[in-house]
């Protein structure tokens, strides 16, 4: 002990200020949002020792000649962005539809790889996906958190919870003979008990939290997007059984009544949101509530609907309806202080394409730090995990990206990733 105490003093008279012990990665940012503070800052070392951040300090300090220097010294540093609305196992296309019944689940495996590792060079190295079908993303996942292939670290609610004939009910705009009855297991239910049920059937799936519709949806081939679809002791139970697995419940919402009984259940987000009214904005600053408004895949959606055949006929209304109206609606929640974390429902647009969001979100009255905070500390804060990740400090996990140029002053520079690190292990350097 008294001999390691005098190596450790000794060490300390021989290694100058400003000098770094070796075996570590020591990145040079020109300038760092950190995901906390108000303000970026100019010339900073990083230093990352395995997959944590040891620590983060002003000016660019001498590395030791065992250590790994990353220069990033005339680029913008910030988090590894969050992501709390993808669908990593399939993109919309005008072949969507058709392709349910055409093509086998291991199609959609496969191609789920490949949009996971746009995600990533995209700069975002941490998602929330609020359903799927077969649980792929569990299996996706799972792969990535073991090496196999390269993707975000991937939290799912594997298959989302419908009522009959609801938004996430797989047999809808089926012909009958492809239609079977669906349950618990599939995902649909009609009473408490089936509603407990399936919050169970997710637990042994491998879900890390539940996904409901509590309304219609734009994109299901059903009339109405935006009806309440469960009733209030139906959400109650889910809520009540989620929280008994350690789940907690993202509810899809387009219309206003099936968003106040999903607020009442305590579902911890609201996704979309779009035809929210005063009452809803009160309950969800009320109950702490985030907001996750998925601006992009609005804006996409409308886009399509101009085009001819692109969807059924049944959906394409909805589409040019709804979409406009979540920017909107985007503007109003932020301005009366909703809780909001970053949100694309990427899949509807496509994947990597994730950061386009912040543009839509500056261009309706947020500050480019407040965009980029809702997706590093914000979505850290809806996941519950601000211990781990969402900030550059000292402790955290070492996800980093950066970008050429200020997106203080430029938004759309995220859009431009040039270096995505992950858990201390660069996966993109251009």
């Amino acid at each position: 002990m008294r001999i390691r105490t005098l190596k450790s003093m000794l060490l300390a008279l021989l290694v100058p200020s400003g000098v770094l012990m070796g075996q570590h990665t020591v990145i040079h940012a020109g300038r760092l949002i950190d995901g906390v503070s108000a303000d970026a800052r100019d010339q900073v070392t990083i230093v990352v020792e395995g997959q944590k951040i040891i620590s983060v300090k002003d000016g660019f300090l001498t590395p030791k000649a065992d250590d790994e220097v990353i220069d990033l010294s005339h680029s913008t540093v910030l988090p590894g962005l969050m992501d709390m609305h993808v669908h990593l196992d399939g993109e919309l296309s005008s072949k969507s539809y058709l392709e349910r019944v055409q093509k086998e689940r291991s199609t959609f495996a496969i191609r789920s790889v490949v949009y996971a590792q746009r995600t990533l060079d995209a700069g975002f190295t941490t998602v929330r996906n609020p359903g799927d079908t077969g649980a792929t993303t569990v299996a996706l996942r799972d792969a990535i958190a073991q090496g196999w292939i390269s993707g975000p670290r991937i939290f799912t609610a594997a298959k989302s919870i419908a009522t009959t004939g609801g938004h996430a009910d797989p047999t809808s705009g089926l012909r009958s003979s492809l239609a079977v009855d669906a349950g618990p297991r599939e995902g649909v239910v009609d009473g408490v008990s089936a509603a407990a049920e399936a919050v169970r059937y997710r637990y042994k799936e491998g879900a890390d939290f539940i996904k409901i519709t509590a309304t219609g949806g734009v994109l299901s081939v059903a009339k109405n997007g935006q009806n309440p679809q469960f009733s209030q002791d139906e959400l109650e139970a889910i809520v009540t059984t989620a929280a008994d697995y350690g789940f907690h419940v993202a509810a899809h919402a387009h219309g206003a009544e099936g968003m106040k009984r999903a607020i009442r259940a305590g579902v911890r987000s609201i996704e979309h949101g779009t035809l929210m009214d005063d009452e809803v904005i009160a309950l969800m600053k009320e109950h702490g509530t985030f907001y996750v408004p998925t601006i992009l895949a609005g804006d996409y959606v409308a886009s399509k609907a101009e085009i001819d055949g692109y969807f059924p006929e049944m959906v394409r209304p909805k589409a040019a309806a709804i979409g406009p109206q979540i920017q909107k609606t985007f503007a109003r929640a932020y301005q009366q202080g909703v809780k909001i974390a970053f949100g694309t429902d990427s899949g509807v647009s496509p994947h990597g394409g994730n950061a386009g969001e912040f543009a839509l979100m500056v261009k309706a009255g947020m500050p480019a730090m407040e965009a980029i905070q809702s997706a590093t500390m914000g979505g850290a804060a809806l996941l519950q995990i601000e211990d781990q990740l969402g900030s550059v400090e000292a402790g955290k996990i070492a996800d980093l990206i950066a970008v050429n140029g200020d997106p203080l002053s430029d938004i759309s520079s995220l859009e431009r990733v040039t270096f995505v690190m992950k858990e201390g292990q660069v996966y993109k350097s251009d």
